[in-house]
């Protein structure tokens, strides 16, 4: 099992039946999709955490057509080029419904490694939607401040478009582990923003250096993308922060899109843990 942590006293989970316990006695059942849910009621913000059901679903939809499979390869090909272990253990951190997470499991399993995989996410229906897609992978809700797994027991980590809290990663990575960061770069999806903003603006790219690490590569990923229908400009809309913080006359806009052309930009910080 992968190495998770109780959520209340931090020891070991272990499978257990159809549920997780650790040795105090603390049980997490697994629901019926195969993830665990080990955040506690006082680690909540809302009722219902997390990206939320049409959030989860565009993605998916969007994802599925592999529109950002490119990205999706260069994060991929970088684990691939710093994982030289038979069994790595990797996790996701914020995983979302589990596209990133399921593509790096397999191409690691093409490789001929045998890897322990699992993803943490704080929406309940995106780890809902993660098991039942990706099976073989251990799901469970949690928080990336507060992520439920045991302190330095992951040889990968990697946190693409979610929250980030460097100093949980940190905790959770073997010395000497390697942590892939994705992010928007500043012009990703500009078109898309000239067709729904009067005055569009750069996203904001903060400085690479993390304490505890050592920046070892900066990736570009570059691509163009050309959408033809209104239904995959309205998936991509909507399982972006964009549309959430978009006016409804703004979000009018784009319901009138036929096509779109817009460029996609990524960066792929790769870092390493120091203290190997």
């Amino acid at each position: 099992m992968f190495p998770l942590c109780c959520p209340k006293c931090g020891l070991p989970l272990k499978k257990e039946g159809n549920g997780c316990q650790c040795s105090e006695g603390h049980r997490y059942d697994l629901a019926r999709s195969g993830y665990v849910n080990l955040l506690l009621a006082n680690g909540k913000h809302s009722l219902q955490p997390g990206d939320d059901k049409r959030m989860v679903r565009a993605r998916r939809l969007f994802l599925e057509k592999g529109y950002y499979e490119p990205f999706r390869r260069a994060v991929c090909q970088k684990a691939l080029e710093r994982l030289p272990m038979e069994r790595p253990v990797v996790l996701d951190a914020g995983c979302g419904e589990g596209y990133y997470t399921g593509g790096l499991a397999q191409a690691l399993k093409e490789r001929g490694k045998a890897p322990m995989a699992a993803g943490v996410d704080i929406s309940k229906i995106a780890a809902d939607q993660a098991a039942k897609a990706h099976k073989g992978i251990q799901f469970a809700v949690g928080s990336v401040f507060h992520l439920p797994v045991l302190e330095a027991s992951c040889d990968l980590a990697m946190n693409l478009f979610a929250p980030l809290c460097a100093g949980e990663i940190l905790r959770v990575l073997k010395p000497g582990g390697v942590f892939l960061l994705g992010v928007p770069d500043r012009r990703h999806l500009w078109q898309l923003k000239q067709a729904v903003y009067r005055e569009p603006y750069e996203n904001e790219l903060k400085e690479p250096e993390l304490p505890g690490f050592s920046l070892l590569e900066d990736y570009p990923v570059k691509d163009w993308l050309l959408l033809d229908n209104n239904e995959d400009i309205q998936n991509l809309f909507q399982m972006t922060p964009y549309y959430y913080k978009t006016s409804r006359q703004d979000q009018e806009r784009a319901e009138r899109l036929e096509t779109l052309k817009t460029q996609v930009e990524f960066r792929v910080f790769v870092y390493r843990k120091q203290g190997a």
